[in-house]
């Protein structure tokens, strides 16, 4: 982009050093920053030294990342913050009680500036010069900052060529400012960290369910421990293609997911081709990337965080963290144990958009228990927690141990699913909570000591059907008892009759939870899924029943009616062997009907040495390996 080279001497009316700029704030006077990394750091340390002059002055800021000098004990009287997300800089003044936090949804924030409610006083910004028709850019930060430019009673802008022009919806007139003071420094950096190894497990589960040619949200915030947990999903998705992006906040990860092609944006439904955000925090490398740049689209937040904005692209895919979810489903997301940590942000927004699009998911992340060891999945919220997602608007739940889909549910089956996807030292306690409450029914004490889930690694293979339909198989979970409920109901007589040998086909509640109720040792059940977008459709269950005595596992396998024939039984039977060979088990025995000429074709050209003998009308299989 090509600067007014003579801007200086063009608008040197509006031109002032920074002392004199901020010679106009006054005691009582609400000043706005502006975000992040487009923090005007001149502006604030003027601002900061003429503290003594001034009192009861309230910066209003959505997340700064210079030092807060503002913040310091010794100006207490003198600034007052209310800050809207709470970053690192001012969470110490927060949780001390000396400034103040206004939860607020993102979207409903420029409202908050339009209306009157909030009205600013001052704004200090950063932008652009500007070019030879008068305009500047907002550059790294447009998010919140165009609304406080627009509605503040006298703008300040500190006028920086390192800062890199945006193209989208990131422009100001000259004329709409009130004082310009020329700053060449550099802009505020935010290196990216390696990912925690946690934060990895995490970002596998939620990589695989964001299938290529989705468009995605990566939430702002930290969990303390492990960090920016959507940053990793991230580095986890450069096996996909044709994502697209449409997120208040990019860093230096997404350059890697651009630069390896997976991100193209074809596939979006709206600003196709667009890499769409409202502000960005990374280092000079991003900067010099985004400058006047076409595949960024830099909006304003009433247009980036509108949920019916977000629900108009097909396929939207939210990521965003919490510190804490109750066994029915509520998200704390802004504290941990009742002190405020960070903020609401724009994860109500997105989740509700994501939820309300075709084929989208809403993700909730966030590590299974705390640095200390406390379990971040609870019966109940923890003293003091605020919800910020609701039960009843929450869909996905990704740990490090799994995924749990919510959404729907019965406080029965959340209260299983998310015990199932809690760290193994607290399930025990969870599930005896559980029933103290009366979450689950009674008759599950006698579970207790079964709740396992077997390691996420273990046991999993993928069929591909002729249709292109994938099947995922995966160890059975606690779980699934609502899902194998269903698919035994939906057999057909032929079928049952053939697995149970038995013309009775009514199920109770100990036969099924015996199903999912496993050791995965010497009792291993795998079940093979076709995601959704509700969840998990069952569509196969496998397993084998080891007698150690023998040291050979008797198996059986079931496979819903339209999916027969397709060789899948084929498929279940040798990913079973291949489980129990890896266990050291020395064979298979099964016992088949007389009828059953599709099962017997599978056991007796397996390839292994089989002996079977027939006995009223039961065929014996026992299959050495």
């Amino acid at each position: 982009m090509e600067y007014d080279a003579n801007w200086k001497e063009t608008y040197k009316d509006m031109i002032k050093t920074p002392k004199r700029a901020l010679s106009q704030l006054q005691s009582g006077h609400r000043v706005f920053l502006g975000t992040g990394c487009g923090e005007p750091t001149v502006l604030v340390e003027a601002m900061t030294k003429i503290a003594g002059n001034l009192a009861d002055v309230e910066i209003v800021e959505l997340l700064t990342k210079g030092n807060a000098p503002y913040a310091d004990k010794k100006f207490a009287s003198c600034f007052k913050v209310n800050s809207f997300f709470i970053g690192h800089n001012v969470r110490g003044l927060i949780q001390d009680g000396r400034g103040d936090y206004t939860p607020v949804l993102m979207s409903d924030i420029p409202r908050l500036f339009d209306s009157g409610q909030l009205p600013l006083d001052v704004a200090l910004i950063q932008v652009t010069p500007p070019d030879s028709r008068g305009k500047m850019s907002l550059g790294v930060s447009v998010d919140i900052v165009k609304s406080a430019a627009e509605n503040a009673s006298l703008v300040i802008a500190q006028v920086n060529p390192q800062m890199p022009w945006t193209r989208g919806d990131s422009l100001i007139d000259v004329y709409d400012l009130d004082i310009l003071v020329p700053a060449d420094v550099p802009l505020l950096e935010r290196k990216s960290k390696p990912a925690h190894p946690i934060s990895i497990k995490i970002a596998e589960f939620a990589a695989a369910l964001i299938p290529s040619g989705s468009t995605v949200q990566f939430g702002i915030g930290r969990v303390p421990g492990v960090g920016r947990i959507p940053q990793a999903v991230m580095a986890a998705l450069k096996g996909k293609h044709d994502l697209g992006i449409h997120t208040e906040l990019i860093t230096d990860d997404l350059l890697e997911l651009i630069q390896c092609g997976a991100v193209t944006g074809n596939r979006k439904s709206t600003d196709r081709g667009k890499v769409v955000t409202s502000f960005c925090m990374g280092s000079r490398k991003l900067y010099d990337f985004i400058d006047d740049n076409p595949l960024f689209s830099f909006r304003p937040t009433e247009y980036v965080n509108d949920s019916y904005v977000i629900g108009k692209q097909n396929r939207m895919v939210s990521i965003n963290m919490a510190l804490e979810i109750d066994l029915t489903g509520q998200v704390c997301s802004d504290s941990e144990d009742g002190v405020f940590y960070s903020g609401v942000g724009g994860q109500v927004d997105f989740n509700r958009g994501a939820a309300r699009s075709e084929g989208g998911r809403a993700l909730i992340t966030m590590p299974s228990t705390t640095r200390e060891g406390k379990s971040r999945i609870n019966c109940r919220l923890s003293r003091g927690a605020g919800v910020v997602v609701s039960r009843a608007t929450v869909h996905y739940v990704v740990t490090e141990y799994g995924v749990a889909y919510l959404h729907g549910k019965s406080v029965q089956d959340r209260t299983l699913t998310l015990i199932s996807i809690a760290h193994p030292d607290h399930r025990a306690q969870l599930l005896k909570d559980a029933i103290e409450v009366k979450y689950i029914r009674p008759d599950f004490v006698k579970v207790e000591g079964k709740f396992v889930v077997a390691p996420h690694d273990m046991m999993r293979a993928t069929y591909l059907l002729d249709s292109g339909t994938e099947v995922f198989f995966r160890p059975i979970h606690p779980t699934d008892e609502p899902l194998i409920r269903d698919l035994l109901y939906d057999l057909s007589q032929q079928t049952l009759y053939y697995r149970f040998m038995s013309h009775n086909h009514n199920f109770g509640s100990q036969l099924i939870q015996n199903f999912v109720y496993v050791d995965h040792r010497t009792d291993v059940a795998i079940v093979g899924t076709i995601p959704e977008a509700h969840g998990d459709d069952i569509v196969a269950v496998g397993r084998y029943y080891l007698d150690e005595k023998t040291n050979r596992a008797e198996v059986a396998f079931i496979v819903r009616d339209e999916y027969q024939r397709k060789g899948m039984g084929v498929f279940m039977f040798k990913h079973l062997i291949n489980i129990a060979k890896a266990n050291g088990i020395a064979g298979f025995t099964a016992e088949v009907l007389r009828e059953n000429r599709g099962m017997q074709a599978i056991f007796n050209h397996s390839g292994y040495k089989v002996q079977s003998v027939i006995e009223e009308g039961v065929y014996s299989f026992r299959i050495e390996f």
